[in-house]
């Protein structure tokens, strides 16, 4: 399991290395924007499962990091999804990958270019 650490480290989100890959992407290329939008997520607390959100920001700090050093191929029809609907909501929702999406990973190269924000 990976992390996002928002703000001063006090602020920290678990969450797995494949999906963290797709939602770093999708946050990068929002920020580079200078687009703020939630971040959504749901964590179980003594068993119950609760909704939280944070409000990003361009100016707040925000680090990702990787249980593993290994590259993430991302799923194309699942980063475009993510970014239509953050896009649409201003609410980016951390879920599992769906299934429906067919699993269109992109070479390494092509996720780059995502993360420099050519996925619209």
């Amino acid at each position: 399991m990976g992390h996002i650490i928002y703000g001063s480290g006090d602020r920290l989100i678990e969450v797995d290395d494949r999906t963290l890959a797709h939602v770093k992407t999708v946050v990068v290329m929002k920020l580079r924007r200078n687009e703020s939008f939630l971040l959504t997520w749901v964590r179980e607390e003594e068993g119950v499962p609760r909704r939280m959100s944070l409000w990003l920001h361009p100016s707040i700090p925000l680090q990702f990091e990787f249980e593993t050093a290994e590259r993430i191929e991302r799923n194309k029809a699942w980063l475009e999804e993510l970014m239509r609907t953050a896009n649409a909501t201003g609410d980016l929702d951390i879920s599992a990958e769906p299934l429906h999406l067919v699993h269109e990973s992109t070479p390494q190269s092509a996720a780059a270019d995502h993360e420099q924000g050519s996925l619209r």
